[in-house]
């Protein structure tokens, strides 16, 4: 157990399948820790460790196999209580450094969150008559899948793919298909752990719903709890989309109505207006509702024009913040105080240090909401 400022903890468990408590000598040896939790990029981490030698000159930690590659790794935070959500990670990398000086070797080991193992394989595979979110639910549900502890949770989808129109088909990893199947319906997919062993698989909307993470407060005397807080604009980050289909008894060209972001509920009371405009050239070839799914995705990836980062007083904070969930922001001004999206949180834990740097987003200015949850 990593011990950090005013009795934050850190939790580190292991195992082949299951992740247990870590052997006494690995916590001791443990000297660092990063986790990465991105709602893009996937997520990671990377955990330090000091080496010593044995009697007979070998390492310890390195021949007891406790960190050997294709090992969970679990992470759970501990800030009072109950304890944070755990992080479950899979061990891929394992770099050691063996310095001619003594008592400076070192062992660097890193991995990804669970998704990793559904891109191990590439597989060719069709779906007949079926629409996306039953392939994504027939994909997680396999028993490999079921084995680590996924528990999928997928959203409807409106397009109906009949067999004599197209046959939707798979040439690539599990999750490089689930993801591409997202993409064309303005979703997302990643994979969260919700307990010790167990995962969930998320194939959906971008989730705005839910209580908002506390605060982050600035500027507002003892309840301060950032230690830097930077907004930006992008005036030409929104993009807007349109098209055209066919439609199919008259063959005459219609051109779709503009259509709202799945992002919901929207967290700005002045959105930006999108500057820049992409042409769905391939809706021509596709059916009314096919045709309105691909502008509703576009739509829907258009980035925010206002981003935030900083980093936050752990202590102060008392919270382990996380990506993908809504958190409200307070002392700020009233053009960027309210809710945001939190895109990325780097945490960096160490003894008597324990820091997380975020970034957040939103689709413009101002707040929907007069307070947000302290």
């Amino acid at each position: 157990m990593l011990t950090s400022l005013l009795g934050i903890r850190l939790v580190l468990l292991i195992g082949p399948t299951v992740p247990l408590p870590a052997p006494a000598e690995a916590m001791t040896a443990l000297t660092h820790a990063k986790v990465i939790n991105d709602d893009r990029e996937g997520d990671g981490f990377q955990l330090t460790f000091t080496l010593g030698k044995s009697p007979i000159g070998d390492y310890n930690l390195l021949s007891s196999g406790a960190l050997n590659p294709d090992r969970r790794v679990g992470l759970r935070p501990i800030i009072g209580a109950p304890p944070e959500p755990p992080i479950d990670r899979l061990l891929t990398h394992h770099p050691h450094t063996a310095p001619n000086e003594p008592g400076l070797s070192t062992l660097t080991v890193s991995g990804r969150d669970l998704s990793v193992m559904l891109d191990l394989e590439e597989r060719n595979a069709e779906y007949r008559n079926r629409p996306d979110f039953l392939i994504a639910t027939e994909i997680l549900t396999q028993p490999a899948y079921a084995q680590l502890g996924l528990v999928p949770q997928t959203s409807p989808t409106a397009d109906l793919p009949l067999e004599l129109q197209r046959i939707p088909r798979q040439h690539e990893t599990d999750f490089r298909f689930l993801q591409r199947l997202a993409r064309r319906n303005g979703y997302v997919f990643y994979t969260e752990p919700l307990t010790i062993g167990v995962t969930r698989a998320y194939w959906g909307p971008e989730n705005r719903l839910g209580l908002p993470q506390p605060a982050l407060s600035v500027n507002i005397g003892t309840a301060t709890n950032v230690n830097s807080l930077n907004f930006s604009q992008d005036a030409l980050a929104p993009v807007g989309a349109a098209g055209n289909f066919v439609e199919p008894i008259t063959k005459t060209s219609l051109r779709i109505p503009p259509l709202p972001s799945l992002r919901v509920p929207p967290l700005a009371s002045s959105p930006a207006a999108p500057r820049r405009r992409s042409l769905m050239r391939q809706t021509a070839g596709q059916s009314p509702t096919q045709a309105a799914t691909t502008l509703l995705a576009a739509t829907t990836r258009s980035p925010d024009a206002i981003s935030a980062s900083g980093q936050l007083d752990t202590v102060r904070y008392g919270h382990i913040l996380r990506a993908r969930r809504l958190v409200g922001v307070r002392g700020a001004g009233l053009r960027h105080d309210g809710l945001y999206y939190v895109r990325r949180v780097t945490h960096e834990i160490e003894p008597g240090k324990y820091t997380q740097d975020f970034t957040l987003s939103r689709e413009g200015t101002g707040a929907l909401l007069p307070v947000v949850r302290p």
